[in-house]
């Protein structure tokens, strides 16, 4: 079994994806290793309704199958692997092992392993996930034109995209475990003299309801221990998003304190020969559409270091 590549692409997610069909179209002695099935958290997501050329928007499983299949349509190189350690010290043999202890190694690698949404892990979260629980406000707001809609969390992310929520929803309810936001006080300043905003402080959501047309109500507990109902339309969990960086070597990429890789906008690490693309990215913008851009620029990229490689 072959061993050695050109360039490695880790992950098969929106960024994934869109640098396999770039190094496949390129023609690049490639691989894309993926643990599972390709699509990342696009998965997970019920409907996409703003990624460009789909005007009547697109299922989530169904964005992804046509990124495959147009990836494959020039023959993308896809092997379903868990890698858990990758080794970058020898810059011209970056090695990354696999549960089974293979070793794959390459000349470039492109580190597209994404991220995850933190949530709650609460009754009612998983099964009305997609169906009016959501971790994206960018994403999911316009679905919800003239209703009320909750949002949990404090930082700048939460109150930043309830007042984006706020463009559609006739009312959002930040509700926030403790009794001050944590995000900055121009972004709370902002929040506050919002009259679509109403807050609900010391208090966390125990679980979701809904029936089959979705989101009905949510359940809440102050810290004196009293419950509470609030009806609400939809929720947005924005409590934060953990990188897929375990098998990493963090330090050696100069990650940042969450474990997200900071890149220039080549999308080139600080280590030679090997870029980040999608949400693994230190960035502030997480989004399909940014995700597939960065993808095709990391391979632009890999192909001048493998020319300059040569020369």
């Amino acid at each position: 079994m072959k061993t050695h590549y050109q360039l490695i692409i880790l992950g098969g997610g929106p960024a994934g994806l869109s640098a396999g069909l770039y190094a496949a179209r390129s023609r690049l002695d490639h691989a894309l290793i993926e643990r599972g099935a390709p699509g990342g958290q696009v998965l997970l997501t019920d409907w996409v309704d703003n990624y460009p050329g789909f005007p009547e928007g697109i299922a989530g499983y169904e964005l992804v199958e046509k990124m495959t299949e147009h990836a494959k349509r020039f023959e993308l190189n896809i092997l379903t692997k868990e890698i858990v350690k990758v080794d970058l010290s020898d810059e011209k043999r970056k090695v990354l092992i696999t549960s089974d202890g293979e070793e794959f190694t390459c000349d470039t690698l492109i580190i597209c392993t994404g991220a995850k949404a933190n949530k709650l892990n609460i009754p009612g979260e998983q099964e009305f996930t997609g169906k009016g629980v959501s971790y994206c406000g960018t994403c999911d707001a316009p679905f919800y034109r003239n209703m009320h809609v909750a949002v949990v969390g404090g930082g700048n992310t939460a109150v930043q995209e309830a007042d984006y929520l706020t463009k559609f929803a006739s009312k959002v309810t930040v509700i926030h475990r403790r009794d001050q936001l944590r995000a900055t006080k121009i972004v709370q300043e902002k929040a506050f003299a919002n009259e679509k905003i109403e807050f609900i402080w010391n208090s966390t959501v125990t679980s979701v309801e809904g029936d089959h047309t979705g989101v009905t109500a949510i359940n809440l507990r102050n810290n004196d221990g009293e419950d509470s109902k609030l009806a609400v339309n939809g929720i947005f969990i924005l409590i934060g998003v953990t990188p897929n960086s375990d098998a990493l070597p963090l330090k050696e990429l100069n990650a940042d304190k969450w474990g997200f890789i900071p890149v220039d906008t080549e999308t080139r690490t600080c280590i030679k020969g090997v870029m980040a693309a999608g949400d693994i990215q230190s960035k502030a913008v997480r989004q399909v559409v940014n995700a597939a851009g960065e993808g095709a620029v990391a391979v632009l990229t890999a192909e001048d270091y493998l020319h300059h490689m040569k020369s």
